[in-house]
């Protein structure tokens, strides 16, 4: 075993008799789930490596040469390490004043995550100090929410100066009514979110936002600027003396009293589903009963125009922006009105500005869409590299599926959106030659031949030129033989209807 632990990072390298390590099991236990724990270690020894196993690489890290990073802005893959972030910060003329530190979300809010931050803020207050910035922690579930109000962190993190909001994902996804800046002003904020794309958090595209630890954004909020290293940089108390903040600790296990519950607000179904009636107002704009979509009508798709071929990054927050549109969730026709509103048109450089073929008009793509389904015409999207990035949300795959789209086909595809799309019985697919993305023009039209669709065969479409010679492209997919079905019936939900009725 070997572990590391710095302010802002905790590495750890473990080896346990089972691959499914004592810990986890531990926890699983302590949150009344021991028996998804023996199940795992029922089949723990069947996941060990093999015998004299051979590896194709192996990869060799010094935990001790590991230290915090900051990634961002804008996005989760720029990493800077700490020694090197106030030069780069400075270099690339990032705003490094820290207008707003957040801590928690789904994310980074484990039991350890919070002790070691409330240790980091009552380091402070013992020495007179309190967050510069304005300060927000969303506890990630009721239960740590409970258990740290009972053990003491979370009034540690008031007393701090910070305001503890509801355990709900809040501003990770825009659901933050900031008032300490306005629309366009640049500024900075550092959070323990998982992602920090331009304008996710509070909507404002002028701000930077850095995604760090628990332990890095408390100290960002002490010191109060990017610039501001912890591991090396001493502040001032009360007094006016000069001290250093102390590397944090956590408890690692399981807090001493277990697990606090907290507000059981579960409400178990009827015995009787059938007796219940679910009554939605025809004119509500947030609640809308959903119709299922239509299975696959058994034939080949011809001629399919291209509703936008998207050029570079495609989050889900392009795909299906966040922030006020939330208050749709629940009506998927309204919240499709920001079906890849942010995506950039390779054809202008623009965002939410394609050319609808039918009449040669430009216009948002949701309307676009809209007009090509009324006409009774499916379309297609071509994406990037990693499209579908960001959050697992559903309404990324259920708005194309509902404004008539039948395939996304990209240079690959992040995990959970291709999984998604399958679901809401989608055609995901990927160019076998990545270089055919610059083949394809958005002005094209595509055959798909759907009727072959088949487990591990690879589809070959059929690519028509405004000008010039059709040509083929090869594309990939990742379809079992149960997913196909999701596809042939129109979506997995329709399959289980299916299976239930028969």
């Amino acid at each position: 075993m070997g572990t590391i632990g710095n302010m802002g990072a905790e590495i750890g390298a473990t080896t346990s008799v089972f691959p499914f390590n004592d810990r986890m099991y531990d926890y699983l236990a302590a949150t009344n789930r021991k028996e998804i724990g023996d199940y795992a270690r029922s089949y723990a020894d069947g996941l060990r490596a093999d015998e004299n196993c051979e590896y194709d690489e192996h990869v060799e890290i010094d935990l001790s040469s590991l230290e915090p990073m900051i990634n961002g802005p804008f996005t989760p893959d720029l990493a800077t390490p700490l020694s090197k972030f106030a030069e780069t910060a400075k270099a690339n003329g990032w705003p490094t004043e820290v207008k707003a530190s957040l801590i928690g979300s789904c994310t980074n809010s484990s039991y350890e995550d919070m002790s070691r931050a409330a240790h980091i803020a009552r380091d402070a207050l013992d020495h007179g100090l309190k967050a510069k910035t304005g300060f927000f922690v969303s506890p990630g579930s009721e239960q740590i929410r409970a258990t740290i109000a009972r053990d003491g962190q979370l009034q540690t993190f008031e007393e701090f100066g910070g305001s503890v909001l509801a355990n709900a994902c809040g501003p990770c996804i825009g659901q933050w009514d900031r008032q300490d800046v306005k629309k366009g002003e640049k500024n900075t904020i550092v959070t323990s979110f998982n992602r920090n794309f331009t304008g996710r958090n509070d909507g404002n595209p002028a701000t930077h936002c850095f995604v760090t630890s628990p332990d890095m954004v408390l100290a960002m909020a002490i010191g109060g600027s990017l610039t501001f290293n912890p591991a090396t940089d001493k502040l001032k108390d009360k007094d006016g003396n000069e001290f250093m903040l102390t590397p944090p600790t956590g408890i690692e296990g399981l807090p001493a009293k277990g697990y606090d519950p907290g507000e059981n607000t579960y409400q178990a179904p009827p015995a009787n589903r059938e007796a219940v009636e679910v009554v939605v107002s025809p004119t509500s704009d947030r609640l809308q009963v959903l119709s299922p979509f239509k299975p696959w009508d058994g034939k080949d798709a011809k001629d399919l125009p291209i509703l936008i071929k998207a050029q570079g990054k495609t989050t889900t927050d392009h795909i299906s922006m966040a922030g006020p549109w939330l208050k749709y969730r629940g009506h998927l026709d309204n919240i499709s009105n920001n079906l890849l509103i942010g995506a950039v048109n390779e054809a202008n450089g623009e965002a939410n500005k394609v050319q609808n073929y039918t009449n040669g008009e430009w216009g948002a793509v949701p309307a676009v869409a809209r007009d090509y389904k009324a006409k009774g015409i499916r379309w297609v999207v071509v994406g990037d590299w990693n499209y579908g990035e960001g959050s697992s949300r559903e309404h990324a795959a259920l708005q194309p599926r509902h404004l008539g789209g039948l395939a996304i086909i990209v240079r690959s595809f992040a995990r959970i959106h291709e999984t998604n799309l399958k679901k809401q019985g989608m055609l995901p697919l990927t160019f076998d030659d990545p270089a055919d993305y610059e083949k394809i023009k958005p002005e094209d039209r595509i055959d798909i031949p759907c009727t072959k669709l088949a487990t591990g065969v690879p589809l070959v479409a059929t690519v028509h030129p405004k000008s010039g010679e059709a040509f083929e492209v090869k594309l990939n997919h990742t379809f079992n033989d149960p997913q196909i079905e999701w596809f042939k019936n129109g979506s997995a939900l329709n399959t289980m209807a299916k299976a239930t009725k028969a």
